[in-house]
């Protein structure tokens, strides 16, 4: 969290994160290019210029797979949560490869001719059969998606376009995935003489669809698992047990109508407050308890378990629910009290 607005909010873990991060990428590029000159020997050798551009753009394609694949892993296992916290420094770093990769190409293929080089491109440089569409527009395409969510990928836009609204412009990366496959199927797949390239990117294509129905499934059972019995009062339900929340951590639990409510264990007390983080939507209840505090795993975004409010200087404020606990049960009232409302924890122990 910055109580004010940076470029960049640096720390040392975003360094080393960001470190290792540009470290691999030009570590892969770099094995890229070695392993092409030994694998294609004169006079079938590939030039430096083809072995950069297929490099960049190899690289952008692992890279945005990496970055599909974190949230549902994240949800199947907490241990890959800490992957989240920079998720959008990578992304920024794939629309730079994509860009990269787009500049050399554009330069390469089209810059020594008389036409305008983009212009070249987008008409599949005078190769095209009657009726194909070149499969440049669609890596085109990509690449704008990618620039937009790079661009608004500070807080500065998520505060200004509303968490909502900039929530749904981020889950166009789903349409620049399926563009840039069709980039790749119809441009370079198209021209290899091995069947292992569309294998390559069939594996990748099956691991990130079957890890978001992994986690689909997951949750649904969850859901389904959780669904609390109400007690004869009916402004009251049955959670679940105290046992069932691990220290330091949060029950989610799932109502009627897709409402999702954390309740967290601090010691002996238990508290209860919105999945939702107010920063980006994050999914509070897949954070933990630092410094006494809940803090989201998404973005470190803090918020007090007593009352939702985040701590001094900042001003965000989440839903509060009242909890009791009855023996061995924690006790919640569904109904959402307003942004920043007090609830005294429950005490474990004591009714």
């Amino acid at each position: 969290m910055s109580a004010s607005y940076t470029w960049v909010h640096w720390n040392r873990h975003k360094k080393v994160y960001d470190g290792a991060l540009v470290g691999a990428v030009a570590l892969y590029i770099a094995t890229f290019v070695v392993v092409g000159k030994v694998a294609f020997p004169p006079p079938g050798n590939l030039s430096d210029e083809v072995l950069i551009v297929r490099g960049l753009g190899t690289a952008a394609f692992v890279l945005l797979h990496m970055v599909l694949c974190i949230g549902p892993l994240a949800r199947l296992d907490r241990r890959f949560a800490a992957l989240l916290y920079n998720r959008r420094h990578m992304g920024v770093t794939v629309f730079c490869l994509g860009l990269a990769h787009a500049a050399v190409s554009i330069g390469y293929y089209g810059g020594f001719g008389v036409r305008n080089p983009l212009l070249a491109m987008l008409s599949g440089y005078g190769s095209l059969v009657p009726g194909e569409w070149p499969f440049e527009w669609f890596g085109l395409m990509g690449l704008v998606i990618l620039f937009l969510m790079a661009a608004t990928s500070h807080d500065f836009w998520l505060a200004n376009l509303s968490a909502a609204s900039w929530k749904r412009l981020h889950l166009l990366v789903y349409f620049a995935y399926a563009a840039l496959v069709m980039h790749v199927t119809l441009g370079f797949l198209r021209d290899q003489s091995t069947i292992v390239p569309t294998l390559l990117v069939g594996a990748g294509i099956a691991l990130v669809a079957s890890l978001h129905i992994a986690a689909s499934v997951m949750e649904r059972r969850i859901a389904t698992s959780q669904a609390a019995s109400r007690e004869p009062h009916p402004q009251w339900i049955d959670a679940c047990a105290v046992d069932d929340i691990p220290e330091s951590r949060a029950r989610v639990v799932c109502l009627k109508g897709s409402e999702r409510i954390a309740i967290f264990r601090n010691g002996g007390s238990i508290s209860a407050v919105t999945n939702v983080c107010a920063h980006q939507g994050g999914p509070l209840g897949e954070g933990k308890i630092v410094d006494g505090c809940i803090t989201c795993p998404w973005h470190g975004y803090q918020y007090r378990a007593e009352d939702g409010c985040s701590p001094p200087p900042f001003t965000e404020k989440i839903h509060t629910y009242q909890v009791r606990v009855q023996g061995s049960r924690v006790m919640l009232n569904p109904e959402a009290l307003a942004p920043g409302t007090r609830v005294e924890p429950a005490r474990v122990g004591e009714e």
